[in-house]
């Protein structure tokens, strides 16, 4: 029933032909990342770096890193998650398929986690410079943790039932941190941490946190899951290891997960931020240095034996295209209950996940006139991007079910064909500007401001998409060359070297003959 520990995890992996173990001398700074990254790109095994210069411990990476092996690590759970999902969905299949739902409900069991007088976690301690000082990016400004487990609980009501475990950056070294005493803490906004330190503030109180590495795979997808407030991770971690999540509480501390292979223990001071940063991020580019809240470290505990996990982020794809794929196939199912009308929703992993969203919703508010302009469709654009992380998209795409009953959200190729046919330019754009927007994103005027576009269409096509490009087409001496047809309707242009020629498409564009909304 599912991985206890991240050794278990790696052990039955080599056993599978999943796993390489790398014995020569690797270096954390660069070159363990590049490693990665080849071997991911070839779709390759799981990495072991049994030695890593000036550090004592072994690091393991590509754990997630194909569909294959990712159901290959969660093979003995998935079957009760679906089944879970599926009575979230349709709580009448309970009285259906009894007995599926009692093996759903059986383990449902392990959602609560236990608590346990001791754990491997607290048997030996170090410092924070002894970590290994992973750096995957020339530019970044430090080492980094890659697949931290933040954990945090809310001051006004604590205890793991209102717990937030979430994978947010933690930088270990570089900038204004005082060696072995403070680390970076970088979240973003719309995460389950910021109402835990909101509360705290407002207490006037630092906020205790704890920062896991390692442990069961499970722990590490917990922490990425687009879970509703209130829900913990912890409970879902338990469903998808099929083990109850083990505690070590000791007095009034924060309680320490037991199984992981390291834990930084410590508190963010109310007032006190630092620079952090840079570092390269999944959108292609570095998330530059900004203030972020300061990790007080008290202590850093390791199991006997430890293992150093990590990923590599950058332009997708990544391994953590793995983790996107993964949730969509569990969580897809859940969306039209969360989302009335909506029946799917596409995160295009080529745009970094979150900018792009397709989505397929439903237009019955005047079921008895024929479908002339978006109605239903607004309303779901605005519910869709309220909804937890979608709410960091900046691009919606929605189209009507009923135009196209069956249309593939995934197929994005086929979805955008339907669309550019029947969106009217004129109307159909709705922008929200000077609005809260992914933090990682620097098209604003300044961190954390941008704006949002939604297209939306609904309705028999307006026009048709031209399959080749037209012989007379000109482009008029403006600095662009090389039209080609990307697909019908989307003409692509080569330009010059990034600079702001906005006003030479724009002219250009202006010229253009339009026959057509």
């Amino acid at each position: 029933m599912g991985y206890q520990t991240l050794r278990q995890c790696i052990d039955d992996l080599d056993r599978a032909g999943h796993l390489v173990r790398i014995e020569e001398p690797i270096d954390a700074n660069l070159e363990a990342a590049e490693i990665h990254r080849r071997v991911f790109a070839a779709r390759g095994p799981a990495l072991y770096f049994s030695r890593v210069l000036n550090c004592p411990f072994p690091m393991v990476s590509n754990l997630f890193g194909t569909r294959e092996r990712m159901q290959f690590l969660f093979r003995d759970t998935l079957a009760t998650v679906r089944r879970l999902v599926e009575l979230k969905t349709d709580p009448s299949a309970a009285l259906r398929r009894p007995w599926r739902s009692l093996a759903a409900l059986r383990g449902a069991l392990a959602m609560r986690p236990k608590q346990v007088s001791r754990g491997p976690i607290v048997a030996h301690r170090t410092s924070v410079d002894s970590l290994p000082k992973l750096r995957c990016w020339p530019g970044d400004g430090g080492a980094f943790i890659t697949l931290p487990l933040v954990y945090s609980e809310h001051p006004d009501h604590p205890g793991p039932h209102r717990s937030n475990l979430g994978m947010y950056r933690v930088q270990l070294s570089g900038g204004q941190y005082r060696p072995n005493e403070e680390v970076g803490l970088h979240y973003q906004l719309h995460r389950g941490i910021g109402v835990h330190h909101a509360a705290a503030l407002r207490r006037g109180e630092p906020l205790r946190v704890n920062v896991f590495v390692g442990g069961a795979p499970a722990m590490a997808v917990a922490a990425v899951m687009p879970l509703p407030e209130g829900l913990s991770e912890l409970a879902f971690a338990g469903v998808l290891s099929g083990r109850r999540v083990p505690l070590v509480r000791r007095g009034g501390e924060l309680p320490l997960y037991a199984e992981a292979d390291f834990c930084l223990t410590g508190w963010i001071d109310p007032v006190r931020l630092l620079p952090e940063g840079p570092f390269g991020d999944h959108l292609g580019y570095y998330a530059q240095v900004h203030d972020f809240p300061v990790l007080h470290v008290d202590a850093v505990t390791h199991r006997p034996d430890p293992i150093w996990p990590f990923t590599v982020v950058g332009r997708p794809p990544q391994e953590d295209t793995l983790f996107g794929e993964f949730i969509h196939d569990l969580t897809g199912p859940v969306i039209p209950t969360v989302l009335p009308g909506v029946r799917a929703v596409h995160a295009v992993d080529e745009a970094g996940v979150h900018p792009l969203l397709l989505a397929i919703g439903s237009e019955r508010y005047v079921p008895y006139q024929p479908l002339r302009r978006p109605q239903e469709l607004l309303t779901q654009a605005n519910a869709i991007l309220g909804q937890g992380q979608l709410s960091l998209a900046k691009y919606l795409l929605l189209v009507a079910e009923q135009d196209a009953p069956h249309l593939d959200v995934q197929d994005i190729a086929a979805f955008l064909k339907h669309l550019l046919a029947r969106i009217d330019w004129r109307r159909d754009l709705h922008f929200q500007t000077r609005t809260t927007i992914d933090t990682l994103d620097y098209s604003g005027g300044a961190l954390n401001e941008g704006s949002k576009v939604v297209w939306v269409a609904v309705g028999p096509p307006l026009r048709e998409l031209p399959h080749e490009i037209p012989t007379d087409l000109s482009l008029g001496g403006a600095p662009f060359s090389a039209p080609r047809l990307a697909l019908p309707g989307v003409l692509v242009l080569a330009g010059p070297p990034y600079a702001d020629r906005g006003g030479d498409l724009r002219s250009w564009a202006n010229s253009l003959p339009l026959d057509h909304p």
